[in-house]
């Protein structure tokens, strides 16, 4: 007898059980959603190397021009405008008529040009020079710097130097 009081408990208890989750509304899982904006400036920026120009030898009575090149590196942000500036140099602080020293007051006057040819000056933009304009493409633009050491120069044997600076403006 006990027994069977046992089983209609539990069946019973199991009957409610039933019938309380068939009435109760079942669980629902609830989202909710939004957005941000990601966002990133791109500063202009550019950077310049340099290489040095040695002109080598050279001989006064020889009769011709020494000539050399050399190489600046641009590296600016993708289609940023810059020109590139070079000034008259440590000695003459002249674009237009620079020259290399040996220490005293000797001097042996040479060209910075922007072409081949030797007819545009390059400098700081002002009197009669000119700058050299470019745009950037995120790598290394390489622009030439052609020099020329006129002939007929008699000056002392010795090593001449002189010191440009390069400005790139973006």
């Amino acid at each position: 007898m006990w027994k069977t009081r046992i089983d209609s408990c539990f069946s019973g208890a199991a009957a409610a059980s039933a019938l309380l989750s068939l009435a109760a509304p079942a669980a629902q899982a609830a989202s909710i959603t939004t957005t941000f904006q990601v966002t990133a400036t791109v500063l202009a920026s550019c950077g310049v190397t340099a290489t040095d120009l040695n002109f080598g030898n050279y001989t006064p009575g020889a009769g011709s021009d020494v000539t050399a090149n050399t190489t600046l590196n641009v590296t600016c942000t993708n289609g940023t405008d810059y020109t590139i500036a070079l000034d008259g140099g440590s000695i003459a602080h002249d674009p237009s008529a620079r020259a290399m020293s040996a220490g005293g007051s000797d001097m042996l006057n040479y060209g910075l040009y922007a072409d081949a040819s030797f007819t545009t000056v390059w400098g700081d933009g002002g009197g009669a020079t000119a700058t050299v304009s470019g745009t950037g493409n995120g790598a290394a633009q390489p622009t030439t710097i052609y020099g020329r050491i006129p002939a007929g120069q008699y000056v002392p044997a010795t090593t001449y130097t002189d010191q440009i600076t390069v400005e790139v403006t973006y």
